[in-house]
This record gives structure tokens, C-alpha cells and sequence, in this order.
């Protein structure tokens, strides 16, 4: 089996998760991306494949960051760099990828995966990680340009079947080197976009987010399976965890459950002043804190302060007393899972739909980044979040529901079953 997957952390760990579930049902698993992450996909025992783009092409985080979480202009341009420009190379990489594959499985991202899939007659599977991803109208997601939309009164359908149209016009607009490629692959063409119509398959569509967030809906597309989220939560392999995790634990032993500040792997390069005003909020509200800095943080801390580049989430979340988040999927899993209330700090793209969602479930408040570059605000969101109870209780009644849910074994099965079914 294949997998393909373009992106951060958060849009591979949950492939790795499906993978490894797929490998200890028997199968033979080859997974197909950015050429970095190759250390990462052998170390959990699968077949890596290079995928184009490389995350070195790109450049460098702290430039490209602001440049694709840009609000108006970051979409288009993450298309251009991750869909269109290596739009021939990544299907070249792919035709060789699916040499002897039986089944494949793709990402939003790898829209090459679903064009060379249908011109070998082979099947595939969409996936979606977050419920923005399935562009639903009966339940639709916050849109980080236009986030007054769902404070609308529900008067029909037609405010949000009238932003989909648009953005599916726009998106077709700005990819039209996939529609010329189709062209030249001697495909049909679709009427829609590929990116949004054309990325759900007619074999199925596995969606790797927990139910708590989103329940199935009529204009979801066919055959769509509510996985549930698909957990892998390892370091980096080149770099040894244990000093790391020796030092959390003895800071952990040290004092009361700490607040912990994490943006991920993409939004962290974001973050300039933020860890300072962290900091700050941390001394003005007399708590110890985590922050998860991505990088060396070159400053002078107090003792009931620490900082690390990377911790395996699932190892400090279920041990704070609460997690300020950018609600990017994959982190929005595991703090579901921790029981602990949240503070989210959405940047961008499916970011403000997360943490919208999770809002709604009573677990935490939102605070988007660009506000919380303020020590005094961050205190007083993050003061309620610790004074008022129901977050609390709201968050352990959510964990306690996650924690039954494994996307990966979930999504494993179901391959195995589709592709039993295609052979009968």
C-alpha cells in the first residue's frame, strides 16, 4: 500500500500512524513524501518514498512562514509552491512510487497522487485531516478571511453555499497546471476544482479527525469514514530524547502542573516576541510554565519557567494544567486526549475551524495569535481558563471519549476491508 503526504508534523505523523497499524496487520507499506522526513518513516518501520517538494526548496521556516500563513495571499501561494511548481516531478515520483502497489492513499496536498491513480486504473482513497477539509455547507467551517460568517443566523444554506462557490471558482483559477495535466494524461475533465471536487476519491474517503469535532453530514462526499484521529508521537530519531525527557521530569517533580505554550511545527516559526510575552503572562499569573520553542530559545528564565525545542506531546499535555495551542489538527488530537482545558491560539488555514470546534465543545477559549503577542491579554484568557471549572470538566469529558477512538486501526481496517472487497 501507498501513502502520500506534503506538509509539517502535523500532516505526517498521521500517515506514519496508519502505516505502522497497516504494517502489524501484515502489509507492506511504502510512504511517499518530502525527503527530510525519510529518517523519521524508516525509523518506524515503513518504505519511504521521495515526493516532491522538498522541504529545503521552499526555504527557510522563518521566512516562508509569515510568507504561506499570510491570511489573503498564503493559500495561493501554498498551491503554487506545493502543488503546481512540482506538479511533473511529484507525478514522476509517484508513477515509480506506485510500481507494484495494490492500493494508495493520498493527501490535499497530493493531488499528483489522484492523477496518476486514475490514469493506471489503480485505487485510491482521499483522506482529510481536519472537518474543514470535507468543505461541508450543512456544517461549514470557519474561514480564517471571513470569520464573521459563523455568527450569522442560520437563515439557509445560501450565505455558505455562496462562499464555497467562490472559493471553488477561485481555486480552479489558481490551478489550472493540473487541469492542463489532465489534458495531457488524456483524463476527463472535472467541472469543479481539483484541489476541492477532485481530491475526494470514488473508492472512499478516510477522515482522520475525532468525532467530537464534526459528525457526518449529508454533502459530505461519498463514502466518507469518520476515522477518528491517527496518533504518532515520536522525536525526531537523529536527535536523542532522553536528556529531554529528563529534564522535563525533573522539573515536573519540582512544582505544580506547569501551563504549556506550543505552536507546532509550522506556526512556531510565527512566534517572534511570543515566548517573551508567555513569559511574561506566566509571572503576572504566578504559574510555572512549559514553552515549546522550536528552536534554541536564547534567553535567561526563571525557575518556575523552562523551554525545550521539541517534547512528544503525549508525554507533557496529560500533565499540565492547561495547554495554549495553535489548534493545528494534529496538536488539537493529542490536547483532546490530555482531559486538560486549553487556550488556542489559531494562526491559520483549518487552524480557526479547530479551534472554533473545540471551543464549542466547552473545553477551552481562543485567542488568536496575532492577539495573543500581548502578556497582560494572555493572562486574563488564561486566568479564566484556570479560575472557571466547567473548562476543566468539559475537557475530561472529552478525553475520556478520545481516548476510545484509534483513527489509525480504524483507517488500517477499513483499507484492508476496501481492498478485500476490490479483489472478491
Amino acid at each position: 500500500m501507498l501513502l502520500a503526504t506534503l506538509g509539517s508534523l502535523g500532516d505526517l505523523h498521521p500517515y506514519i500512524a496508519v502505516g505502522r497499524a497497516l504494517v502489524t496487520r501484515g502489509q507492506q507499506v511504502r510512504l511517499a513524501t518530502s525527503i527530510e522526513y525519510r529518517t523519521r518513516i524508516e525509523a518506524a518501520g515503513l518504505e519511504f518514498a521521495p515526493l516532491p517538494p522538498s522541504l529545503a526548496e521552499l526555504g527557510e521556516p522563518r521566512q516562508i512562514a509569515p510568507y504561506f500563513f499570510d491570511r489573503w495571499r498564503g493559500p495561493r501561494r501554498l498551491i503554487d509552491a506545493m502543488v503546481n511548481a512540482p506538479l511533473r516531478r511529484a507525478c514522476a515520483a509517484l508513477d515509480s512510487a506506485l510500481q507494484d502497489v495494490s492500493i494508495a492513499v493520498s493527501h490535499p496536498l497530493t493531488p499528483a497522487l489522484a492523477l496518476m491513480a486514475e490514469a493506471r486504473g489503480l485505487p485510491w482513497l482521499s483522506s482529510v485531516l481536519a472537518p474543514s477539509g470535507l468543505f461541508s455547507v450543512d456544517d461549514p467551517p470557519v474561514i480564517p478571511n471571513v470569520p464573521w460568517l459563523q455568527h450569522l443566523p442560520r437563515i439557509g444554506r445560501w450565505p455558505h453555499s455562496t462562499v464555497h462557490r467562490l472559493v471553488r471558482t477561485t481555486v480552479r483559477r489558481w490551478e489550472q497546471p493540473l487541469h492542463a495535466f489532465r489534458a495531457e494524461l488524456g483524463l476527463a475533465p472535472i467541472a469543479g476544482a481539483q484541489l476541492i471536487d477532485g481530491q475526494f476519491s470514488p473508492f472512499g474517503t478516510l477522515a482522520l479527525f475525532d468525532p467530537p469535532l464534526a459528525a457526518p453530514q449529508p454533502d459530505w462526499p461519498a463514502r466518507t469514514v469518520l476515522c477518528g484521529a491517527a496518533l504518532h508521537d515520536a522525536a525526531d530519531p537523529e536527535v536523542p530524547a532522553t536528556p529531554a525527557l529528563e529534564r522535563l521530569e525533573r522539573f515536573l517533580a519540582a512544582g505544580a502542573p506547569p501551563v504549556v505554550f506550543a505552536l507546532g511545527s509550522s506556526a512556531v516559526w510565527l512566534a517572534r516576541d511570543y515566548w517573551h510575552h508567555a513569559l511574561a503572562a506566566c509571572l503576572r499569573l504566578g504559574v510555572r510554565g512549559v514553552l515549546l520553542t522550536g528552536e534554541p530559545l536564547h534567553q535567561s528564565l526563571p525557575a518556575a519557567v523552562t523551554a525545550f525545542d521539541y517534547l512528544p506531546y503525549s508525554q507533557l499535555f496529560r500533565r499540565a494544567a492547561a495547554i495554549v495551542h495553535q489548534a493545528g489538527i494534529g496538536t488539537l488530537a493529542q490536547a483532546l486526549r490530555s482531559g486538560r482545558p486549553q487556550l488556542l491560539t489559531p494562526a491559520g488555514f483549518d487552524q480557526f475551524d479547530n479551534a472554533a470546534r473545540a471551543a464549542r465543545l466547552g473545553i477551552g477559549r481562543v485567542l488568536p495569535l496575532h492577539r495573543a503577542h500581548d502578556p497582560v491579554r494572555l493572562a486574563r484568557e488564561l486566568r479564566t481558563l484556570l479560575n472557571v471549572s466547567t473548562y476543566a470538566q468539559a475537557a475530561a469529558d472529552v478525553a475520556a471519549a478520545s481516548r476510545q477512538v484509534d483513527g489509525a486501526a480504524a483507517a488500517a481496517d477499513h483499507l484492508i476491508e476496501c481492498l478485500r472487497t476490490l479483489r472478491a
